[in-house]
């Protein structure tokens, strides 16, 4: 038997309830709460007629119930039953496994094809039956993310989703929970695997792979690609973030609706607001549509995500987390389905820790995480981009046939490029406009003078050597002080004597007040 009880969201109630079970001494089978409705529902045995006329008016008469009925099912075993109902008739091998690598559970089409009773298999090790992906170091990998693998299950090609289950805890943190592989078929997809690769690949065809770091990075962009979850892209600025969020969404099941960008560093909180949920229809104006209804089926790209407000970061999170916002100045709520792909030049965590960016809205954004290296850590890189660079310049300038000299080759693959890729297309483009012969040389790249002995050297510095050295002494002091918040701490880390170091902060105003901790 069980039953619906209706009541108010009072703190204690839910245990008053139970304490009428307790003194008919019923035993309880289950008991759902669900508290956005007001509802506790409990499983419990049969009774008579006579006996649920004892008990069920106590029930009614505690305070904030407003109703006690019986009910044919509880919203748990509803639950349980679609999920059992939806994985039983799946079309392709499903299996779920726990932390350890087990089986905890396998569909019909999964159990035929092991050949065996669904008994003897589970809390056995999964990878008796799936080769070729190692599940366990997957597991223990500090980052468990989302994979896309072929492997062989029961000596036939598959090819699998392996989509890890996290729960959240209090503090919003995911759990580890187990995983689940859903494998198709090679066989049975045939050609529309391959034509489906044919048409990811193709989609990273522009992106500049020869170093191992940035093949890398193109394979597991690939494998996000496939998926729908959030996903964050972080590097510094000029890496080129942007190009890899296009190429993950060209390539993905929404390439044929709209892909949405924009940049949270370049405009106002107020301005950045309409720009993503749009704006009601006034007098004498109708409504005008955000990014996100103009978006709806494809991608946002929130690019430098670390830069958005806090008020900005509340909003968003709720759209991530249940799909709808309201226009600014409008009462009216929309649904749309998006998938949100972001980026940022800062550490996130870090921002996290010093309340300066929402810890519930990095997980949801950080679900799918990738790190794009800088252009002087992919040396590999360097070369071919400069080519592509100087033919796209050639061809937009109408010159020809432009060479490059020895010299000028080895510098542009050993500068460290601070900008990035950017800088390298930037300083290229430039060079070859102002080119008057047909071979470029060193002198032509504008750039700060660069040695591999001693780094950059400043051809416009100005000031005195006093000056620059207080100034460097200034910023060592500035970056040390939130880990060393004391003169006397400082002064140990710097091996100089408290007064010394009491005397710089003074000079240079560097104080508890000045610099965050």
């Amino acid at each position: 038997m069980r039953l619906e009880i209706v009541c108010e969201d009072r703190v204690g109630i839910a245990q008053q309830v139970l304490g009428v079970f307790v003194e008919h001494k019923i035993n309880i089978k289950g008991i759902d709460a669900v508290t956005e409705t007001g509802h506790i529902f409990v499983h419990i045995p049969d009774l008579d007629f006579s006996e649920l006329q004892t008990f069920m008016p106590q029930l009614r008469l505690i305070e904030g119930v407003k109703d006690v009925k019986t009910t044919p099912f509880m919203p748990s075993e509803r639950e349980r039953n679609e999920l059992a109902t939806l994985i039983r008739t799946f079309p392709d091998p499903f299996i779920s496994i726990d932390t350890r690598g087990n089986i905890r559970g396998v569909n019909e089409v999964a159990l035929g094809i092991i050949g065996e009773d669904l008994k003897a298999i589970v809390g056995e090790p999964a990878s008796q039956w799936i080769k070729g992906f190692n599940i366990a170091r997957w597991l223990e990998s500090g980052d468990v993310l989302a994979q896309t693998q072929r492997i062989k299950f029961k000596d036939d090609d598959f090819v699998a989703d392996i989509l890890p289950i996290s729960i959240f805890d209090e503090q919003g943190k995911p759990v580890m929970a187990g995983a689940v592989f859903i494998l198709k078929s090679e066989a049975r997809l045939g050609q529309q695997i391959s034509a489906f690769k044919q048409h990811n690949d193709s989609n990273f065809v522009g992106i500049q792979a020869s170093s191992s770091a940035m093949r890398k990075v193109v394979r597991e962009a690939k494998r996000m690609s496939l998926l729908d979850s959030s996903m964050l892209i972080v590097g510094e600025t000029g890496v080129g973030k942007e190009l890899i969020a296009k190429a993950c969404h060209q390539a993905s099941d929404r390439a044929e609706h709209p892909f949405m960008a924009l940049n949270c560093a370049s405009l106002p909180d107020d301005v950045a607001e309409t720009e993503l949920f749009g704006c009601g229809a006034q007098a004498d104006t109708a409504h005008k549509k955000g990014l996100f209804e103009t978006a709806d089926g494809g991608t946002i790209f929130l690019d430098e995500v670390g830069e958005m407000s806090p008020k900005l970061q509340i909003k968003l999170l709720r759209v991530i987390e249940d799909g709808s916002f309201r226009r600014v100045d409008d009462e009216q709520e929309i649904n749309v389905n998006v998938r949100f792909i972001s980026s940022t030049n800062k550490d996130l965590l870090s921002l996290v820790a010093q309340g300066e960016f929402r810890e519930d809205l990095y997980y949801r954004l950080n679900v799918l995480g990738l790190n794009l290296p800088p252009l002087r850590d992919r040396r590999a890189d360097i070369l071919p981009l400069a080519e592509h660079f100087i033919s796209k310049a050639a061809q937009m300038t109408g010159k020809y046939n432009v060479k490059v000299s020895e010299d000028c080759r080895d510098f542009i693959e050993h500068y460290p490029w601070p900008g990035n890729v950017r800088q390298l297309e930037n300083v290229l483009i430039r060079a070859v406009s102002l080119l008057e012969s047909n071979v470029l040389e060193t002198e032509l790249l504008q750039l700060p003078s660069y040695t591999r002995e001693h780094g950059y050297l400043e051809q416009e510095f100005e000031g005195t050597l006093d000056q620059a050295v207080k100034e460097y002494e200034a910023d060592i002091l500035r970056k040390l002080f939130p880990a060393y918040p004391s003169s006397r701490q400082l002064a140990k880390k710097l091996g100089l004597s408290h007064t010394a170091i009491a005397n710089k902060l003074r000079e240079y105003d560097i104080n508890k007040k000045t610099v965050k901790i």
